[in-house]
């Protein structure tokens, strides 16, 4: 219920006040996200890489959070993988979080941005259906976009762009 509670406060935050708009060094708030991932779970081995000099004028909160539930699914869905990695870049102005985790059917994919959806059984990957649903509020605050691509068994790449 606490977490249900956070995720539903952190969606409301995500569609209320002004966004900050400033240059913000997107790999150092990956990295962030990813120590505090090892340190919740230090038992746990996970390959990953963040590309050097991602930047973006942003609201710094805003994206965090972006990040925070990008690499925060990224991490839970690879548990169950022998060597798990999660890979955090861009392509020019497209942005992404990919792994190799449990993926899900691509035809699927616009059903995890609604509030609640889920593709896997909260039994298998726990968690409260609303993160993906605080980031697409997120990026579309920005003016942007998110999408996400996969294949079940072969892990997920979710893309953003940022429009200011």
């Amino acid at each position: 219920m606490n977490a249900l509670i956070e995720s539903l406060l952190q969606l409301a935050r995500a569609n209320r006040g002004q966004i900050q708009h400033h240059p913000v060094d997107l790999s150092a708030l990956a990295l962030d996200v990813v120590d505090e991932l090892r340190q919740r779970d230090p038992a746990r081995t996970v390959r990953v890489s963040i590309a050097e000099q991602m930047t973006a004028a942003c609201d710094a909160d805003l994206v965090r959070a972006v990040y925070a539930n990008l690499v925060g699914n990224a991490w839970k869905f690879t548990s169950r993988i022998l060597e798990p990695a999660i890979d955090i870049g861009c392509d020019g102005t497209v942005y992404f979080v990919r792994d190799n985790g449990a993926g899900f059917p691509s035809d699927r994919a616009e059903e995890l941005f609604r509030p609640f959806a889920r593709l896997h059984d909260v039994s298998e990957f726990p968690g409260t259906g609303i993160g993906l649903t605080t980031v697409q509020r997120i990026i579309d605050r920005h003016g942007g976009r998110v999408w996400a691509e996969s294949e079940p068994g072969r892990g997920a790449t979710f893309s953003f762009t940022l429009t200011t």
